[in-house]
C-alpha cells in the first residue's frame, strides 16, 4: 500500500533506517561477546539465546511496522509512537528513560570501539612520547563524534555510515571464509557445559546485541516517508540480523574449541578464524563507531521531541532543548547534552555494567510498543487501519517476554528502572496538573465494558445471582438539590450501580441538545469533585413523565438491567410530591423496586445515624431497607462512626411474638444488625406511625420507611408527607421480598 503521508522536511529513505539498525545489531556484542557465549553455553545454547532474544525483538519490530503504517510518525521515533498512544505523561516517563538509554548507548559503543585498539596499543605506545590507554581513546572518540554532530549534523554521519557498513560486510565475509583456529581438532562447543555460567547470565551479556533493531526509528523526523521506511527497514534488519547470528554461532562452534571461545581474555576470537585477522578489529571499529553514530543521531531527536511537547517542568529548558539549526534542522542543544552524558559514561569504561542499564530501558520501551499494538488490536478502533498488521498474540508474547527477561537479566536493575519511571511519571503528573487519558485506554475500556455487558446479558437467563441494586435516578432539580445525587453515589460506591438522569423540559432540537450537553458536563464535574462512580446523562422531553418512561427502559450500565428507580422531591413543596405519585405507576408496571426521597433543608447532617422503621403492614420491604442501609454505611462518608438503628412498630398484643421473631432472625444471620440497635416499640391505637417516627427520629441523618403501592393509590401523596420534624426520609417499596444471605 502506497504511503499517503510524506514529510516535506525529510531527506532519508529506507536505506538509512536499515543501515542504522543492522549496524547496531551486528556490532560490539557480535565481535566481543558472541564467541564467549558459544564457549559458555554451547552452540545450541547460544541459538536458544538468539531465539529467546528475538521473541522480544521480532514482536516489537512487527508492532512498530503496524503502528507506523497506521499513524504519521513524526520526530522522536519510539517516543512519538508511545506518547501519542499512551498519552504525554506516560509517554514522557518512558521517553525520558528511552533517551537516557540511547545517550548511554553512545558511550557503550565507544567503549567497545576502544577494544579494537587492543592489538595496536603496544605499537602505538612505543612510538609516542607518552603512554595512552583505551579510556583516552574513548575520550578522544567522544570529542570527535561531538564535533562531527555539532558542526556537520546527521547528513555527514549518514555518509560515514555507508562506509562503515561496507567495512562491516567485508569483515563478515572474511570471517565466514576463514578456517578453524590453530590446533582445533574436534567440535566440542555445541552443547552447554554445566560447569559454565548460568544461561541467563550469558543471555544478559548477549541480549544488547539484538536491541539495535529500532535504532533507525529515531530518524523518523528526517524520513521522507516514515510509513514505508520504518516497517521495511526495521523488519529487514531484524530478520537479516537474526539469520547472521545463527550462522555465526555455527561457524564459531565448528572453528574453535569451547575453551578457546570461553576465554574472556581473548575477546577477538573471530580474528583467529578470519582469513585476514586485522579485518576483525577493523570491522569491530567500523561496527561500533557506526552504532555510536546511529545512537548519537537518534538520542538528540528523542530529547528534542520531548522538549517540543513541553514535557520538562522548566519552560526555558524546553525552549533551549527544542532549538534546531535553521540550515539543516539539527537539534544542536540536544546533541550537546547527549555528548556530555556519553562523555561521563565513557569514563566508567565498564561495558557489561553499561549494557545492563541500557537493556532495562530498552525492554520497557519494547514492551510498551508491543502493548500499544496489543491494545489497538483488542480495542478494534475503526480509525486503526494499518496496512501491515501484526497478530495480538504476537504482541502479547513480546510484552510478556520483555517483563520476564528484565527480571531474569537483573532484578535490582529492573526494579530500579521501573521505580525511576514511576517517579518521573508522578513528577510530570504534578507539573501537567491534569491527567491525559489517552484514546487507546478509552477504547480498551470501552471494548472490555462491551464484552462484559454482552456476556452478562447472555448469562442472565441461566444465572440466579445474589441481588444487588442497579438504580436509575431521575430529577428536574439536579443543580438545586443534591440529596438524590448523594444518595445514589453512596449506593453505587462499591456494591450497587447508579445512573443519574437530569430531565430538561423541551423538545429535542440542536439548541436544546447543546443545553443538555452543557448540563451533562456540569454533572460530570459533580462526579469528579465527589469522586463518585455514578454514570450521568441528560434527557430532553416535553414532560417529566416522558423522561421517566424513557429512563425506565434504559439498559443498565453494569451489564444487568436496572431494577430500582429513585425519585426525589422537596418536603416543603407538595407539587413535586404529587407529580411523583402520579408517575409511580410507571415504575410499578415495569416491576422496579421504588425509592422516593423526601429531602429537607437539613440535608444529611453528620452522616451518623440511619433509622429504619418496620411495621407489620409493610414487612415485605424490610430486607430491602436493611440492604440499602448497609450499602450506604459502606461509603467512606458514613463508615466513620455511622450506625444503623432498627425500630419495629408492633401492636401492643404482638410485642413478645415480634421480639422472638427478631431474635431468631439475628441468631440465624438473616438480620445483620446488633440486638443493641434494635428496638421494638409497642404501638397504641391513639398514636399514628408518623407521630412516633417524628418523635423518635428527630436527630436521625436519614430515616428509611417502607410504603405499600396500594396505599399510595388509595391515599395519594399524603403517604409521603407529614414528616416535618425529621430530616431526609427515604421511602422504600420492594417489588418482592429480598432474601438476606
Amino acid at each position: 500500500m502506497a504511503s499517503t503521508s510524506l514529510n516535506p522536511k525529510g531527506k532519508f529513505g529506507i536505506a538509512p533506517v536499515f543501515l542504522t539498525a543492522i549496524s547496531t545489531i551486528l556490532g560490539a556484542i557480535m565481535f566481543l561477546r558472541f564467541g564467549y557465549s558459544v564457549g559458555q553455553v554451547g552452540v545450541y545454547g547460544t541459538l536458544g539465546i538468539v531465539l529467546l532474544g528475538h521473541m522480544v525483538t521480532i514482536p516489537t519490530a512487527m508492532a512498530l511496522a503496524e503502528i507506523a503504517t497506521n499513524q504519521k510518525v513524526e520526530g522522536g521515533g519510539e517516543y512519538f509512537i508511545i506518547s501519542r498512544s499512551f498519552g504525554l505523561t506516560i509517554g514522557a516517563a518512558i521517553g525520558i528513560a528511552l533517551y537516557l538509554s540511547q545517550a548511554i548507548s553512545v558511550a557503550f559503543y565507544l567503549i567497545a570501539f576502544t577494544e579494537a585498539f587492543e592489538p595496536l596499543l603496544p605499537f602505538i605506545n612505543e612510538h609516542l612520547p607518552f603512554a595512552i590507554n583505551k579510556t583516552v581513546i574513548g575520550i578522544i572518540s567522544v570529542l570527535l563524534l561531538s564535533w562531527l554532530m555539532l558542526t556537520k549534523g546527521a547528513s555527514s554521519g549518514m555518509t560515514l555510515l555507508y562506509v562503515v557498513v561496507a567495512i562491516l560486510a567485508v569483515s563478515l565475509v572474511m570471517f565466514f571464509a576463514g578456517g578453524p583456529v590453530e590446533g582445533f581438532v574436534t567440535p566440542d562447543a555445541f552443547h552447554w557445559n554445566e560447569n559454565k555460567n548460568d544461561f541467563f547470565f550469558v543471555f544478559a551479556i548477549v541480549f544488547p546485541a539484538f536491541t539495535g533493531m529500532t535504532a533507525g526509528v529515531g530518524l523518523s523526523g528526517d524520513l521522507k516517508d516514515p510509513k514505508k521506511s520504518i516497517p521495511l527497514g526495521t523488519l529487514a534488519a531484524t530478520t537479516i540480523g537474526m539469520v547472521i547470528y545463527i550462522f555465526i554461532a555455527f561457524k564459531l562452534g565448528n572453528s574453535a574449541s569451547g575453551a578457546d571461545l570461553g576465554n574472556i581474555d581473548n575477546q577477538l576470537i573471530m580474528a583467529d578464524i578470519a582469513v585476514w585477522w586485522p579485518i576483525i578489529p577493523i570491522g569491530l571499529a567500523a561496527a561500533t563507531i557506526s552504532s555510536a553514530l546511529g545512537s548519537v543521531m537518534v538520542a538528540p531527536r528523542t530529547l528534542n521531541a520531548i522538549s517540543l511537547d513541553k514535557i520538562v517542568p522548566i519552560p526555558r529548558l524546553n525552549r533551549w532543548l527544542g532549538k534546531v539549526k535553521s540550515s539543516n534542522n539539527e537539534p544542536v542543544n540536544a546533541s550537546l547534552v547527549t555528548c556530555v552524558i556519553a562523555f561521563f559514561f565513557v569514563l566508567m569504561g565498564d561495558v557489561n555494567a553499561v549494557a545492563e542499564v541500557i537493556s532495562m530501558f530498552f525492554m520497557v520501551t519494547y514492551g510498551s510498543i508491543c502493548l500499544i499494538s496489543l491494545f489497538e488490536n483488542f480495542a478494534s478502533n475503526p480509525g486503526y487501519r494499518p496496512s501491515f498488521k501484526s497478530k495480538w498474540y504476537i504482541s502479547l508474547l513480546g510484552a510478556v517476554m520483555c517483563v520476564a527477561l528484565m527480571f531474569k537479566i537483573n532484578t535490582i536493575y529492573a526494579i530500579t528502572a521501573i521505580v525511576l519511571m514511576v517517579v518521573i511519571y508522578l513528577v510530570l503528573g504534578l507539573y501537567q496538573k491534569k491527567g491525559d487519558m489517552a484514546a487507546i485506554f478509552s477504547s480498551v475500556i470501552f471494548q472490555v465494558s462491551r464484552n462484559i455487558q454482552v456476556f452478562l446479558q447472555k448469562r442472565k437467563a441461566n444465572a440466579d445471582d445474589a441481588w444487588r441494586p442497579s438504580v436509575v435516578a431521575i430529577s428536574k432539580d439536579s443543580f438545586d438539590r443534591f440529596a438524590s445525587f448523594d444518595l445514589l453515589r453512596w449506593i453505587s460506591h462499591r456494591i450497587g450501580f447508579g445512573t443519574y438522569i437530569h430531565h430538561r423540559d423541551g423538545y429535542l432540537s440542536s439548541e436544546s441538545m447543546k443545553q443538555a450537553q452543557a448540563d451533562q458536563l456540569r454533572l460530570v464535574k459533580m462526579t469528579q469533585i465527589s469522586d463518585s462512580s455514578v454514570f450521568v446523562d441528560t434527557l430532553v422531553n416535553p414532560t417529566y413523565m416522558a423522561s421517566i418512561s424513557q429512563a425506565l427502559q434504559l439498559p443498565g450500565i453494569s451489564g444487568q438491567e436496572n431494577n430500582m428507580i429513585l425519585f426525589e422531591f422537596n418536603k416543603h413543596q407538595e407539587d413535586g410530591c404529587k407529580e411523583i405519585v402520579d408517575h409511580i405507576g410507571l415504575a410499578k408496571a415495569v416491576d422496579y423496586d421504588i425509592c422516593v426521597l423526601a429531602s429537607s433543608d437539613k440535608d444529611f447532617g453528620f452522616n451518623n445515624e440511619m433509622h429504619l422503621w418496620i411495621t407489620s403492614s409493610d414487612f415485605q420491604n424490610a430486607n430491602l431497607m436493611i440492604y440499602i442501609a448497609y450499602i450506604i454505611l459502606g461509603h467512606p462518608d458514613w463508615s466513620k462512626g455511622g450506625q444503623i438503628k432498627l425500630f419495629s412498630l408492633t401492636p401492643e398484643d404482638e410485642v413478645d411474638e415480634q421480639r422472638i421473631a427478631m431474635q431468631k432472625m439475628i441468631s440465624t444471620g438473616r438480620l445483620p444488625i446488633s440486638a443493641n440497635n434494635i428496638e421494638i416499640i409497642p404501638k397504641s391505637q391513639e398514636v399514628t406511625n408518623k407521630e412516633v417516627i417524628n418523635e423518635r427520629s428527630r436527630d436521625a441523618d436519614l430515616t428509611i420507611v417502607g410504603f405499600r403501592y396500594e396505599k399510595v393509590k388509595h391515599d395519594g401523596y399524603q403517604n409521603f408527607t407529614g414528616y416535618d420534624n425529621i430530616g431526609n426520609v427515604l421511602f422504600v417499596n420492594a417489588r418482592k421480598e429480598k432474601e438476606i444471605v
